[in-house]
């Protein structure tokens, strides 16, 4: 039994051993085991070839028509900003500065050019009719008007108090005192006290020496100062007093208030930069400068406290009125647009508004281009929709904003009439001026 059990730990020792060993050495003495030689180093993996890098974009881009893709940042800037982030991005992975088959659109070059579809937003001076650059229209306005001192003083005082001070509160409360001081004068011509103002007056000071351009009215209209005595004081003090020759024409006195209580602000005008192009497959393609999209400084706090709102709004249902409404908000933060006009014969005619412009002036500017312009039209955006000259909405309400195309059409009970009279309308529209100075649009 005994030579039995060590035949069969001889048996397992001798499987357990494997090849190359004796029986009679023990675990200790075993050979080392050959190493395995050390893997080869890896080569470096190339990179794809710019035709397999175009194929990806391509697929990548149909792939993201497809599906729906997360919405991202609602302002311009913060597209913008984004865009360029991607770009960098993919640029630093190819080690190209453009990535081949995206579907992104460029950024709006610089001012100048030749690409972009209109220079940029412009304004019109009322007293020069100079053409001003945005950042120039303050300051030319404020030259012109105190230019117009040598000539009209009387008209440039008025300009001056209703156009230099910002707060409209309180250029009513003065222009009101001021007429209440020459209604005075006008209603009690004997009465001595009317004809002259204390300077020192609590009320003056309050109301109408914080204001500019009020002392150059009083002294355009015939007021002049002096120092007068007081009752009860030792020293004079400083008055206005109307001399005599102001004081013979109470008429001119009551045409100036008149002038003054029913002047306006002098404000530049929006330049509507009016362009005619041929037909182009490009019409509704637009490339805006960045006029267009920068920010003030409230418009930058007002979209910090949106972004705010915004991340509270993604926890909570909203209904189809409150995302309409949302929408709606989103508009209004533009404040001009670039909008385009397709004729029948494929002609455009462009022009800029202000976004909250309403939808009858663009039907003015349409109405002043046509050679026929007493016939009555029609203007569909997007989608077909009609546009009403009646209709009270601004074009941020109704969508157009920063940018849109729309359609001409004639009315469709005025073609009627004219096929029932046998006559045709020209075959071409717009008036020949317009036409002469047509445009490619590139």
């Amino acid at each position: 039994m005994k030579k039995f059990f060590q035949e069969i730990k001889a048996d397992i020792k001798f499987k357990s051993a494997g090849p190359g060993q004796k029986l009679t050495e023990s675990a200790g003495e075993k050979a080392p085991k050959e190493r395995p030689n050390p893997p080869a180093l890896r080569q470096p993996r190339q990179g794809p070839t710019d035709e397999a890098q175009m194929a990806a974009a391509a697929a990548l881009a149909r792939l993201e028509q497809k599906q729906p893709r997360a919405r991202g940042p609602t302002s311009q800037d913060s597209i913008r900003n984004q865009v360029r982030k991607e770009l960098r991005a993919e640029a630093t992975v190819s080690g190209s500065t453009e990535a081949p088959g995206t579907n992104v659109a460029p950024e709006p070059r610089e001012e100048g050019s030749a690409h972009l579809a209109v220079p940029g937003v412009y304004f019109t001076c009322p007293l020069t009719g100079a053409t001003l650059r945005k950042d120039q229209r303050d300051a030319r306005i404020r030259e012109a008007i105190l230019s117009h001192f040598s000539t009209d003083p009387v008209a440039a005082s008025i300009m001056k108090i209703h156009t230099f001070n910002k707060d409209r509160d309180k250029v009513k409360l003065g222009v009101d005192t001021i007429a209440k001081y020459l209604d005075n004068i006008h209603l009690h011509p004997e009465e001595e006290k009317y004809r002259k103002i204390k300077l020192q007056n609590k009320v003056f000071q309050e109301r109408i020496n914080c204001l500019e351009g009020t002392h150059e009215f009083f002294e355009a209209i015939g007021f002049q100062k002096a120092l007068l005595p007081v009752p009860d004081q030792e020293s004079p003090e400083e008055f206005y007093v109307l001399n005599v020759a102001a004081l013979a024409q109470p008429q001119s006195l009551e045409r100036h208030k008149e002038q003054l209580l029913h002047a306006e602000p002098v404000r530049a005008t929006l330049a509507r930069q009016r362009r005619v192009f041929r037909p182009s497959p490009m019409a509704s393609q637009f490339d805006l400068p960045g006029d267009f999209f920068n920010l003030t400084a409230d418009e930058l706090r007002r979209e910090q406290r949106l972004r705010a709102e915004a991340v509270e709004r993604l926890s909570v249902l909203r209904t189809k009125a409150m995302r309409e409404k949302e929408e709606q908000r989103e508009m209004r933060r533009y404040t001009y647009t670039l909008l385009r006009v397709r004729f029948p014969d494929g002609c455009l005619l462009q022009g800029t508004f202000y976004a909250r412009e309403r939808v009858a002036a663009l039907y003015g500017f349409v109405r002043e281009a046509l050679q026929s312009d007493w016939l009555p039209f029609e203007l569909l955006a997007s989608g077909g929709q009609k546009l009403s000259e009646d209709e009270n909405l601004a074009f941020n309400e109704c969508g157009l904003v920063p940018s849109a195309l729309l359609t001409f059409s004639w009315d469709a009970a005025v073609l009627e009439d004219i096929r029932a009279a046998g006559a045709e309308l020209d075959s071409s529209i717009l008036k020949p001026e317009l036409l002469a100075a047509i445009e490619k649009l590139s």
